[in-house]
């Protein structure tokens, strides 16, 4: 694993490809209260970038360009929360996204746990900590430990694509999970504009 932490915005230098696993660190779950603190990023080659903010100004062109490109897929776990948050803060809409959450959902229909630790473990065989997900984000020193926790939540996403593709395939839900990724963006919208516990779909 090799972790790169860059602070207000990711170097125009680097690369990541045309499929980047996305994931965000805040300091808490709350859309209208809480700020972003930390974006990461992996192209599933093993190596993190992580771009910190200091959270006076989100001041980060290359990051908002990648994230913004119709030509980068984004993979995200649970990307609901994390687009939302990337528009709120950043002022993008992260498109075309791939969830595995939602994949999850859609195929792994024998269990209620799609949470990343899960899935890592049943699909990859890994077990990932999960002991640094409450720790404070908005520190201006973030400890080894916070950054291999950031690190992790996207270092296996890649691998996670790969398995739930053969998946989706096998159950013949490919078509549903490309239209509810596509759709993923407006329900991160919604959420934003105070939508986030009204079904909208809901007969009453």
């Amino acid at each position: 694993m090799t972790i790169t932490l860059h602070r207000g915005d990711l170097p125009e230098t680097v690369d990541l490809g045309p499929l980047v696993a996305v994931d965000t660190e805040t300091l808490g779950l709350k859309l209208a209260r809480d700020r972003l603190c930390l974006v990461q990023l992996s192209s599933g080659d093993g190596t993190a970038h992580l771009v910190q903010f200091d959270r006076s100004g989100y001041d980060c062109p290359n990051l908002k360009r990648l994230l913004a490109s119709p030509n980068v897929t984004k993979i995200f776990h649970f990307g609901r929360f994390d687009i939302a948050m990337i528009a709120r803060h950043l002022g993008v809409i992260a498109r075309p996204v791939y969830c595995t959450k939602i994949a999850s959902r859609l195929t792994r229909t024998y269990t209620d746990r799609h949470g990343l630790k899960d899935l890592v473990r049943e699909l990859l065989g890994i077990d990932l900590s999960k002991q640094q997900q409450s720790s404070d984000w908005g520190a201006p020193e973030l400890s080894d430990a916070q950054l291999h926790y950031a690190a992790a939540d996207v270092l296996y996403l890649h691998a996670l694509k790969v398995r739930f593709d053969e998946l989706l395939q096998r159950e013949g839900r490919g078509d549903l999970a490309e239209a509810c990724f596509g759709f993923l963006p407006a329900r991160a919208l919604l959420d934003i504009a105070g939508w986030e516990e009204e079904d909208i779909f809901a007969h009453s």
